[in-house]
């Protein structure tokens, strides 16, 4: 008996990548599925294909599970509800939310257009409000549900060039953790996974020189959407007890992050003045402030 057995779940972004590996090993530890994926590119923003979810619903029938396909848009509220409907209609409950569904517009800052901000925001940020907010009031009746939302450590930590992919991704931490305090009483989970994984997203990044090639194989060869889906179904699992939580999943390793917490005080009984800051606090904490380095000196070493 598989740990989701009798379970129906939602999962988006399912035609590719993390979406496909997770729906297919929800499949396997007994869930009953909708599987989402508009079928747009990488970049989004274009009509989309709707035979690659097919492929993958027929793929999990074939294998004994069962599954149906949605193709609605995470950024319009009437489809992520009608998504929660459709289960309603097809197996008359509803007990978890996996949503890795995303694109990427990298850009430098400086040269990032309003589209490129506005697009994967939409996509990321309020596409998971608009799953957990369609989704919300039902667990809250029903006293049980979860979610499985989907940060970055370029939220976390820091990548050069995804300004618009960073904001979002530290707001879907933000808006889990809020969702796991207020429902805490009503038996609602949520936490967060930062993935390290090669997807067609991360095929799109760009490979400038050497270091950034070795970079790219590593993440292919040993980084993989299955060994990120075997954590998001965990998540998911009834005999999960975690909630308001940040998980990596690298390789073969999984690690808890920590959250934003004071590091060092001081204090001046008399006031501070900007004139004190910058000759006595200040000084004081820039020994052990955080560095302006990207996820890759955070995580230096050869994946598990």
């Amino acid at each position: 008996m598989g740990v989701l057995e009798g379970k129906v779940l939602l999962i988006t972004g399912a035609a590719n990548g993390i979406g496909r590996e997770t729906a297919l090993l929800a499949a396997k530890e007994g869930a009953r599925l909708v599987i989402n994926d508009l079928g747009g590119s990488v970049a989004g923003g274009d009509a989309g294909d709707q035979k690659p979810i097919e492929i993958v619903k027929k793929e999990i029938e074939a294998a004994g599970g069962q599954a149906v396909s949605n193709t609605d848009s995470v950024t319009d509220r009437k489809g992520t509800e009608f998504m929660i409907q459709q289960a309603l209609d097809e197996y008359g409950e509803l007990h978890s939310i996996i949503n890795p569904a995303g694109i990427l517009r990298d850009k430098m800052f400086h040269k990032m257009e309003e589209e490129d901000w506005d697009s994967v925001l939409s996509v990321h940020l309020k596409g998971s409000f608009n799953v957990c907010r369609s989704a919300v009031n039902y667990f809250r009746e029903k006293e049980e549900g979860n979610f499985v939302l989907f940060t970055s450590t370029t939220g976390l930590i820091g990548n050069i060039g995804q300004a618009n992919y960073a904001a979002a991704k530290l707001g879907i931490h933000g808006l889990s953790r809020i969702i796991a305090m207020e429902n805490e009483i009503k038996n609602i989970r949520s936490n967060v996974i930062a993935p390290f994984a090669w997807t067609r997203m991360i095929a799109t990044i760009p490979i400038k020189d050497e270091a950034s090639k070795k970079r790219v194989e590593r993440m292919k060869n040993a980084m993989r959407p299955d060994q990120v889906a075997q954590t998001a179904v965990a998540l998911a699992a009834p005999k999960c007890k975690l909630s308001g939580q940040i998980l990596s999943v690298r390789g073969n390793e999984v690690s808890l992050f920590s959250q934003p917490r004071p590091i060092k005080s001081i204090a001046d009984t008399d006031g501070w003045t900007p004139e004190k800051l910058l000759d006595s606090a200040f000084p004081a904490f820039e020994s052990i402030a955080p560095d302006l380095g990207a996820t890759v000196t955070v995580f230096p070493y050869e994946p598990f």
